[in-house]
C-alpha cells in the first residue's frame, strides 16, 4: 500500500504556535503523518519545521488547533540535531537511559540495548565513551537510544546537518535500511533538497515563517542508492523541490 493510501497515524489540524517572544512559528498548519511513510519536512530556516516535530512528539503544545492520533498514541523516538549524549556514560549506558527512566535495570534492558547497538552497527562499541567516537558514530548512538524503546514513529530533527558529505550519505542509507527492517514511520526535518528527495516517500515543503505546508511532493522511487542519485527522476524531483523552496523563501524570479 502506497503512503498516499495509508491511514494517518497523526494529524495536525489548523495548528498555530506563537512563542513568548512574539515569534509566530506556525500558522494554520495542516499535516498528516501516514503509516509506514518516510515524510520529510523541508523549508527555510526558522519556518517552524522543528516546532511541528516537537508538537507531534508532545514536547510542546500548540497555541491553537488539534493534534489527533488515529488510535492509541504509539511509542515515539526522537533524535535531535546534536547527539546530546552524556559524556560521562558509556555508549551502552547512554542507550539504556530511556529504559532506565522507566524503571528497568541494565540487566532487564540488556537485550534491547544489544539489539539497538546491532541495528546501528555499533555492537563492538558498547563500552566506549562519547569522546572516543567520531561525529557519525555519536549520531548512531543517538539513533540507537531512540530505537531502544522500539518506537512506531521515529522523529529526526536535522540529525546529519553537522556531518561531512560521505558520512551523511552512509547514514542516509543506514536510516533507510533501519526503516525497512523495523517497518517504522519516519518524520525527518532537513534543509537539504538532495537529502529530502533521496530519503523520502513524501516531502512537505513549508512556507517561510509562520510555517504551513505550501506544497507536497511524492517521491515514487522503488529503490534508493547510487543509481537513484544518478537517475533522471532524482534530478527532476530535486528541481521540483528546489523551485518550491525558492518560492518558500520568496526568491522566485530573482537573481
Amino acid at each position: 500500500m502506497g503512503a498516499d493510501m495509508s491511514p494517518s497515524l497523526v494529524t495536525l489540524r489548523a495548528v498555530s504556535k506563537t512563542f513568548q517572544t512574539g515569534t509566530r512559528a506556525l500558522d494554520n498548519l495542516n499535516l498528516d503523518v501516514r503509516l509506514g511513510e518516510f515524510l520529510t519536512l523541508l523549508g527555510p530556516s526558522g519556518c517552524g519545521k522543528s516546532t511541528a516535530l516537537r508538537i507531534i512528539a508532545g514536547l510542546m503544545a500548540p497555541m491553537s488547533g488539534q493534534v489527533e492520533w488515529g488510535c492509541v498514541k504509539p511509542e515515539l523516538g526522537f533524535v535531535f540535531q546534536d547527539p546530546t549524549l552524556m559524556p560521562w556514560a558509556s555508549v551502552e549506558d547512554n542507550i539504556w537511559l530511556p529504559l532506565r527512566l522507566r524503571g528497568q535495570s541494565k540487566a532487564q534492558a540488556r537485550k534491547r540495548i544489544d539489539e539497538a547497538l546491532a541495528l546501528v552497527g555499533l555492537s563492538r562499541f558498547g563500552g566506549a565513551f562519547p569522546r572516543e567516537l567520531s561525529g557519525g558514530m555519536k549520531m548512531r548512538v543517538s539513533i540507537a537510544r531512540a530505537l531502544v524503546t522500539r518506537p512506531a514513529i521515529l522523529l529526526l530533527d536535522e540529525p546529519f546537518a553537522a556531518l561531512d558529505e560521505i558520512t551523511r550519505f552512509r547514514l542516509n542509507d543506514d536510516l533507510l535500511a533501519l526503516q525497512k527492517e523495523l517497518a517504522a514511520t519516519i518524520v525527518f526535518v532537513t534543509h537539504s533538497v538532495f537529502e529530502s528527495v533521496y530519503l523520502s516517500s513524501r516531502i512537505c515543503v513549508f512556507s517561510n515563517r509562520p510555517g504551513r505546508v505550501m506544497q507536497e511532493i511524492v517521491v515514487d522511487a522503488p529503490t534508493r542508492g547510487s543509481d537513484f542519485r544518478a537517475s533522471a527522476l532524482f534530478g527532476q524531483t530535486c528541481q521540483q523541490a528546489s523551485a518550491a523552496l525558492e518560492r518558500a523563501y520568496g526568491l522566485e524570479g530573482t537573481t
